[in-house]
């Protein structure tokens, strides 16, 4: 069986901090060459972000911050392949099928390459701009080990527990996120 990656989104950030956000459950791709012919200097906040750390959703041409490994048919891949390079002739100035379906191949291949991981892996990039040169670097996230007495639920242990402390005074601190929202949209960046 196949593995390719395919969009997530684990919380709403994604539509706050890309331009476009992918949807959730679309086959993606390091979408990197998006910014290949672009003067980085010219790019907006959201843009950075998407540079510094997108995965690209090819159907919507929008961004997600992880990836996930899935398995895949040959058929799934096929139309990837398919819908990558109509993308790529439409929005990107491909010269022609031939040149767009190529390149999309090899997109897609690497996109494989990526997911030699078992499935439910989640996958993280960050770009950097070097000597002129976009170059990216692919972290995992795998899914922690159950704990042996916990039932299905509670299966894998919490990062940060929270614990009742009696006789102690906790400070208060209140954070007004609408707020910031407005302040940011005044200021017209959200990031």
């Amino acid at each position: 069986m196949l593995k390719l990656p395919r969009t997530i989104r684990l919380d709403p950030s994604d539509t706050f901090v890309f331009e476009r956000a992918a949807e959730p459950g679309e086959w993606a791709v390091s979408g990197a060459f998006v910014f290949w012919n672009m003067d980085l200097e010219t790019l907006n906040q959201k843009q950075r972000v998407a540079l510094r750390s997108g995965f690209l959703g090819i159907g919507s041409l929008g961004w997600s911050t992880l990836a996930i490994v899935t398995e895949a048919t040959e058929a799934e891949r096929q139309l990837m392949i398919e819908r990558l390079a109509a993308q790529l002739m439409e929005k990107f100035g491909a010269p022609d099928a031939d040149a767009a379906r190529l390149a999309a191949e090899e997109e897609i291949a690497f996109a494989a390459s990526l997911c030699e991981h078992p499935p439910q892996t989640l996958l993280a990039v960050q770009r950097s701009v070097e000597n002129g040169e976009v170059r990216e670097r692919f972290r995992t996230l795998k899914p922690r080990q159950a704990a042996a007495d916990a039932d299905r639920l509670h299966a894998h242990a919490s990062a940060f527990t929270f614990h009742e402390v009696e006789g102690e005074a906790e400070p208060a601190e209140e954070v007004d996120l609408l707020g910031l929202i407005r302040t940011d949209r005044k200021t017209g960046d959200r990031t």
